[in-house]
């Protein structure tokens, strides 16, 4: 039986495949040189209609398929599919679905207008990814979430999934990165968001706005430990999280090797 501990990156961005934000290159880096150091190692994504298939050699993984997302009582069919990430032994698995994920501009349409299903189609990828790893039979030991879209993943896992084996030993590390959007999810957000009864209305309280720092805060507020993910962040969610009792914070260090986050990993595997 294998003794590796098991790490997870969730992120809505990560290099070769979608760049938004500088942090895209560091989750790739991060799971090369975890898997370098002797860690296992998978990564979930969106498939966005922007990622080319071909040039990436997506394809669909026929074991894990069949995997419906229940929301607000309708339910939204995942294909998964899985890429070899360049120069690495790294499996990425993508959560493709037709309606929400292949259209080719990411949250806006091609006149800047925020797309009102945003907060399903988030809502959708968070317990799409979680119902994945169930599929797997993976229980990791480390869920490193990046990216505001994997804001309520913290607190899925701590409340929602909080009774599933698979979920039941990991830590959770959130990443805190820049502002990338100025719009509200909506009114529909928090409805959506409330995924089972395990929810509670204080729970899920943080997220109520719906902006890009309630994502953000949200999945801090919910993470066993925090990082910030660029030097311009928030400034109200810099001076909430920075220090944080009970909490390892990792400050932004352009310069850093990374060895902090190793560290970080260990430290948090090993509690």
């Amino acid at each position: 039986m294998s003794t590796k501990k098991r790490i997870l990156f969730i992120a809505n961005e990560m290099s070769p495949y979608l760049e938004m934000t500088e942090f895209a290159e560091i989750v790739n880096k991060l799971a090369v040189k975890s898997n370098e150091t002797g860690m296992e190692v998978r990564c979930i994504m969106p498939r966005f209609g922007m990622i080319n298939e071909r040039r990436h050699r997506l394809h669909e993984v026929v074991r894990l398929s069949g995997i419906n997302v229940s929301i607000d009582g309708d339910d939204y069919p995942l294909v998964i599919k899985v890429a070899s990430l360049p120069n690495a032994r790294l499996q990425i698995y993508f959560l493709d679905n037709e309606d929400y994920f292949k259209r080719k501009t990411l949250f806006h349409d091609e006149n800047e207008k925020w797309f009102d299903d945003n907060a399903l189609r988030t809502v959708l990828f968070c317990k799409g990814a979680l119902e994945t790893v169930k599929k797997f039979g993976w229980p990791p030991d480390i869920i490193h979430c990046s990216g505001w879209m994997t804001g309520l993943i913290p607190m899925y896992i701590k409340c929602a999934y909080k009774k599933e084996p698979v979920f039941s030993n990991c830590k959770i590390i959130y990443t805190i990165g820049q502002n990338t959007y100025k719009e509200k999810m909506g009114k529909e957000f928090v409805k959506l968001a409330t995924i089972n009864t395990n929810i509670k209305p204080g729970d899920i309280q943080v997220y109520n706005e719906g902006s890009n720092t309630a994502m953000f805060r949200g999945g801090a507020t919910y993470a066993d430990a925090i990082t910030f993910g660029a030097e311009k962040v928030d400034k109200k969610l810099a001076d909430e999280f920075t220090k944080v009792k009970g909490k390892k914070v990792l400050p932004f260090n352009a310069e850093s090797d990374l060895t902090d986050y190793l560290q970080l990993y260990t430290d948090l595997a090993a509690k």
